[in-house]
């Protein structure tokens, strides 16, 4: 029996982006769309075009690069709005515009301030208006769970009327359950006359931590398009992850009966890439991509393992890009070996990265007995991430102790400048080299997160610095990753005020 598609509709790049701190700049946003290409997601919403210029330039960007996945951005149910997001888009080989509008009563009251036949009115004027311009339209009745049901049907029926292809039911407060969500989607398959002319898609959000759930009980109902994002990342709790969407998808196909277009193996790849480019760390008992998703202590489970891994393992770390390989990289291992490691987990890259990763893995090496994938996942995706830094650190030196105040002397590069810093501190050695480096590089910007992470185990680990600083309400994230902790927190401080200050 044939089994049914549902469309992956990735939203990393406008609503993941949306979460405090996950900034990106064009060059991020683009990297993560080709991963999102290659990986095989149908749709990529690329941003919303009226934000901001840096958005418009982003989605334009994408939108003339990506050729084998739809490019969406989302617009307001304005003319100005859906107008600059018919130019973002223009380009794509298959555009589309995303636009909404609020249809719950508390929205519509204290939001919008508009009534019911206010709201219809519009609805019909920004989907016909952007049918003008784009020929797939993607339509949102905003805090849809939260609607009065008879309202819902009428606003989705003069949605599709105007020419929406797409019907996105949002759950946009993270407000309903898995129960209520099938219910909702059956109620508007039998109650929206020419819901056969559009597609039914579901959008949730993780407040009760339900929006995995929620979206693939609305698949259950009938819907064939789920929008998502890598890690769920998003506002407040985030949103549904693409991750863990497609894995139960294809682990219970004997349940679902459906089927996506996703190479899965690249999941842990773009997991990675997502984490590293926006500064938030994934969580260790995250399913499918945490650290221990494939990890066993336990004497019973290993003793399992070791008889079947079926005991414990419903999937294999293989399915979601975790292979390894039998060759083991030291600091004797030649460019052609490192080579290899590298197209082994996914990685090809220019010539020129390609020298800058095999020197930073030489550097590691130096220091580190082993090096394992996730050391070279990091240090590749650092290289890639940071590669048109116009800040650099070039030396860090550090005298501190329990009986002396923490002194640091640094040197940072500056566009083609070194800039030579130093400082003395009583609140330690990570307080001298951030005050070092604001010396060097003045801003106003207030310390919202400092956190570290060993991305293996062991003393020799690399160490993952992750800096989050606030300026004029606006909040940049970055990391940095060496083997010595205050060298890598040294390198996020001056990667986030490389954002802070080129973005």
């Amino acid at each position: 029996m044939a089994k049914d598609k549902v469309i992956i509709f990735d939203t990393t790049l406008r609503d993941g982006e949306q979460a405090p701190g996950a900034t990106m700049n064009i060059e991020e946003k683009l990297l993560i769309a080709k991963a999102l290409e290659k990986m095989g997601v149908d749709v990529i919403e690329a941003g919303f075009p009226a934000a901001s210029n840096g958005d418009f330039e982003a989605v334009q960007r994408i939108a003339k690069t990506i050729k084998n996945s739809v490019i969406c951005g989302l617009a307001r149910a304005k003319k100005s709005d859906i107008e600059r997001t018919a130019e973002a888009v223009k380009s794509a080989a298959r555009p589309r515009i995303h636009t909404f509008l609020a249809t719950s009563p508390i929205h519509m009251e204290f939001k919008l301030k508009m009534t019911e036949e206010q709201v219809i009115a519009a609805i019909k004027e920004s989907v016909s208006f952007a049918r003008n311009f784009v020929p797939e339209v993607d339509w949102s009745p905003e805090d849809a769970t939260r609607s009065k049901r008879d309202f819902l049907f009428k606003t989705i029926e003069t949605a599709i009327s105007a020419g929406a292809n797409t019907i996105n039911i949002p759950d946009t407060v993270g407000y309903t359950t898995p129960e209520e969500y099938f219910e909702l989607i059956s109620a508007i398959k039998n109650n929206v006359s020419n819901i056969d002319k559009a597609i039914i898609s579901a959008h949730c959000h993780n407040d009760l931590g339900l929006a995995v759930a929620n979206s693939l009980a609305a698949m259950r109902a009938g819907a064939r398009q789920i929008e998502c994002t890598i890690n769920g990342i998003g506002e407040r709790a985030g949103n549904a992850a693409l991750e863990e969407i497609v894995m139960a998808i294809k682990t219970r196909g004997d349940f679902y009966n459906i089927e996506t277009s996703i190479d899965t193996t690249m999941i842990s790849r773009i997991s990675k890439l997502v984490s590293n480019i926006t500064g938030f760390a994934v969580q260790y008992n995250k399913a499918i991509v945490g650290a221990n998703a494939f990890a066993h202590e336990s004497g019973i489970h290993q003793d399992g393992m070791l008889k079947n891994r079926s005991t414990y393992e419903i999937m294999t770390p293989q399915s979601v890009g975790l292979e390894k390989t039998n060759l083991r990289l030291g600091k004797l291992s030649g460019r052609a070996a490192f080579k290899d490691h590298l197209k082994g987990i996914g990685y090809e890259l220019s010539e020129e990265m390609f020298s800058a990763a095999f020197q930073k893995f030489k550097d590691l090496a130096d220091k580190k007995k082993e090096i394992l994938d996730e050391d070279l996942m990091s240090l590749v995706d650092d290289s890639l991430v940071h590669k048109k830094s116009h800040y650099s650190l070039i030396d860090l030196d550090v005298k501190s102790g329990t009986k002396k105040d923490a002194e640091v002397s640094m040197k940072i590069k500056i566009d083609s400048e070194e800039v030579f810093s130093t400082f003395r501190s009583k609140d330690g050695t990570v307080d001298a080299i951030f005050c070092a480096i604001s010396s060097a590089i003045p801003h106003n910007a207030t310390l919202e997160l400092y956190q570290v992470q060993a991305v293996t185990e062991g003393t020799d680990a690399q160490a993952n610095v992750v800096v989050r600083l606030k300026q004029n309400n606006r909040i940049f994230s970055a990391n940095g990753a060496h083997s010595d902790v205050l060298v890598a927190s040294a390198i996020a401080y001056i990667n986030c005020l490389d954002k802070l200050k080129h973005n």
